[in-house]
């Protein structure tokens, strides 16, 4: 059996609005998250991840900020993406693991709603994923509330 492991990394910064996306679910919060497409740290993290583990490049090698079409679009065509190429090389997604690190909002409260959105995007059973948060002690953009920060790690296994 080949075992494949992918991190991925990512960070958005906070700008005007009433709400994030974060991991395909909108959570209240009196600021949004700024980016080309619709800012979902967590999924570009996943997403990057899943590249890493094929070694096929990060997210901007297949949905270029520069390409006019991906301006503000759901993340959701990315990890589909992702997980589409995983399969196409005969690889099983094992499990998937993202950490948010912010001060706010509170990732807890939502963090199985996250898990059971990201479980069907990806066609797996919600027990393969996690979705857990860490603070930066206040410490760092993270800690200053100007932004959140996401890590993930997805293993891929080829039967």
């Amino acid at each position: 059996m080949k075992v494949r492991l992918g991190n991925g990394y990512d960070v958005h910064k906070f700008g005007p609005g009433d709400h994030v996306v974060l991991c395909g679910v909108k959570v209240p919060h009196d600021q949004t998250l700024m980016g080309h497409s619709d800012a979902d740290v967590g999924m570009h993290a996943i997403t990057d991840a899943i590249y890493g583990a094929l070694a096929a490049g990060d997210i901007g090698r297949h949905f270029p900020p520069s390409d006019p079409q991906w301006k503000g679009a759901a993340s959701e065509i990315f990890l589909k993406h992702a997980v589409q190429l995983a399969r196409d090389a005969g690889f099983v997604i094992s499990n998937v693991d993202c950490t948010m690190v912010c001060e706010f909002p509170k990732i807890g409260p939502h963090a199985d709603a996250m898990r059971a959105t990201l479980a069907d995007i990806m066609d797996l059973p919600i027990e393969d994923i996690s979705v857990k948060a860490t603070t930066s002690e206040k410490l760092g953009f993270t800690g200053r509330g100007e932004g959140i920060a996401a890590i993930a790690t997805a293993a891929l296994v080829a039967p």
